[in-house]
């Protein structure tokens, strides 16, 4: 069967083998499966199902969120090599090499959570309108970096998390010294954005005062890192 491998940055904490027919739970309180001692973790944060002959992570309305693949997710049905992020550490899924996965059923299996998911929506609907006009409302403002210093234009903030740091990979590269590989991260939470801080030693700054853990974001603060100034606003 499948193993859910905890990590906190490159170092890694267990192993979970994941069994069929049972279930775990994850989150900062010692009564789950998988405890994570963080308070950026909820108590009780996700889980993990074994329905059929695959597994499925569902986030347990949590306060910050659950992601797979850099993702945010209520539920997905987890595939080999998928990494899910909770709070700063990951858990890596992954199939033995001597044991089958099922690649074909998982197609099957997504058709028939978005039939499930249309299907409450519509019900969700004709029972309360009320949600439904909610529900058409147009989309929220989508966030945007200006660059102060350390660069030019802007950045939309798009996607669903955006990485900051020296790493070529991320979506804002910073130079300086002590500027993680990865520094911070912006967020898309259904109240707002929120920026995070990841690792280096040079820290994250908004409106002078170094972010510890994660905060909201709000139009016009000033986001600070190594040689890079720059200002947060929506449009």
């Amino acid at each position: 069967m499948p193993v859910l491998t905890l990590k906190f940055k490159n170092n890694k904490i267990s192993d979970l083998p994941l069994e069929k027919g049972n279930s775990i739970t994850i989150g900062r309180r010692s009564n789950n499966d998988v405890v994570i001692e963080n308070l950026a973790v909820s108590g009780h944060h996700a889980k993990v199902d074994s329905v059929g002959d695959g597994f499925v992570l569902t986030d347990l309305q949590s306060k910050n969120g659950s992601f797979v693949n850099e993702q945010l997710v209520t539920s997905h049905w987890l595939k080999h090599g998928d990494i899910i992020n909770i709070g700063k550490h990951t858990l890596v899924f992954a199939y033995r090499e001597d044991e089958s996965r099922p690649q074909e059923e998982a197609g099957e299996m997504d058709q028939t959570m978005v039939m499930e998911t249309t299907k409450y929506r519509s019900m969700v609907a004709k029972s309360a309108p009320k949600a439904a006009s909610a529900a058409a409302k147009p989309k929220q403002p989508t966030g945007v970096l200006t660059y102060l210093a350390g660069g030019d234009g802007e950045v939309a903030l798009s996607k669903k998390l955006i990485k900051i740091g020296k790493d070529v990979s991320s979506d804002i590269v910073v130079s300086g010294l002590g500027v993680g590989q990865t520094a911070a991260t912006i967020s898309v939470r259904p109240n707002g954005y929120y920026i995070s801080r990841v690792g280096g030693l040079s820290k994250v700054k908004v409106n002078g005062n170094s972010v510890k853990e994660s905060v909201p974001l709000k139009e016009f603060d000033v986001i600070e890192l190594g040689s890079v100034k720059m200002q947060f606003f929506t449009k």
